[in-house]
């Protein structure tokens, strides 16, 4: 009942109170954003839903747009501002999907919405992420977000799509506040932000 109702109607009106509450503090992410972004400060792009439905994520620009004497554009971590760096590790560049979740884009908690090009490149089991609305935070984010490798983002995934309740999506809300807190996981290992998913050998039902 709460996977095919009461879910979609807590988001809705879970995000409308979020939305009127920070208000001030959006005008003001805006404000500073167009002027250290020098113009738009919001990114938009599309990623896959649920069932693999495209939508435009919303979220603040933390990346300028240099690019190299090809035209290519420079590595995330040349890119990445001061500015930027300071709303992802305050996770604050997220707060539009706010916008995307009362559209019903989104949810506050699912598996996090990826790139349209990684759907080619999941077995069967990993695009079962998509059976759910994607969120702004999920149980990889709170079990180490981009700290951990692709695998383990996916068996999560694929644990919370088994497992969705009410009370598992209060707990990662709890700890998704104690993440935020502690600035925990924003990047991997060896990148500022998270290394592209190659795909992987198909399981053995897929060959």
């Amino acid at each position: 009942m709460y996977r095919n109702c009461f879910k979609r109607i807590f988001d809705f009106a879970l995000s409308i109170i979020a939305i009127l509450l920070l208000s001030p503090l959006l005008i003001i992410l805006i404000l500073t954003g167009m002027i250290k972004m020098r113009g738009n400060p919001f990114f938009t792009q599309e990623r896959p839903g649920k069932n693999g439905k495209i939508f435009k994520l919303i979220k603040f620009k933390s990346m300028n747009n240099k690019r190299d004497a090809e035209g290519n554009l420079l590595p995330d971590e040349v890119r990445l501002t001061s500015y930027g760096k300071f709303i992802r590790n305050t996770s604050l560049d997220e707060l539009p999907e706010l916008i995307n979740i009362f559209k019903g884009d989104m949810a506050i908690v699912g598996p996090r919405p990826l790139l349209v090009k990684y759907l080619t490149r999941y077995n069967k089991t990993q695009a079962r992420r998509h059976e759910v609305r994607p969120g702004l935070t999920g149980l990889a984010q709170v079990n180490g977000r981009n700290a951990i490798s692709w695998e383990e983002k996916f068996c999560y995934d694929v644990e919370y799509v088994d497992n969705l309740s009410f009370l598992m999506d209060f707990k990662i809300i709890c700890k998704t506040a104690l993440k935020v807190i502690k600035r925990d996981g924003i990047s991997s290992e060896t990148s500022a932000t998270m290394e592209e998913f190659m795909g992987q050998a198909k399981e053995n039902n897929e060959l």
